[in-house]
């Protein structure tokens, strides 16, 4: 289970890390003044990218919580 756990938390901190890259490339796309529709389709990766980052860190802390449970 240590394999569980240890797997567990590298996915959760990639997922947080992903979670940060989302908040900079949003703060990023904010400042560059685009017009709105531009604004509006950088800010729709970014959302993509934010979701995908959530479900790497739920999975991730789903293992923790499995490997834990079960060692």
């Amino acid at each position: 289970m240590e394999y569980l756990l240890i797997g567990g938390i590298v996915l959760t901190l990639a997922g947080v890390a992903l979670l940060m890259w989302c908040v900079v490339l949003a703060v990023r796309a904010r400042r560059s003044g685009l017009p709105d529709a531009q604004m509006k389709a950088a800010l729709q990766k970014v959302v993509a990218l934010n979701l995908g980052a959530l479900a790497i860190s739920a999975l991730g802390l789903m293992a923790v919580v499995t490997g834990l449970i079960l060692g």
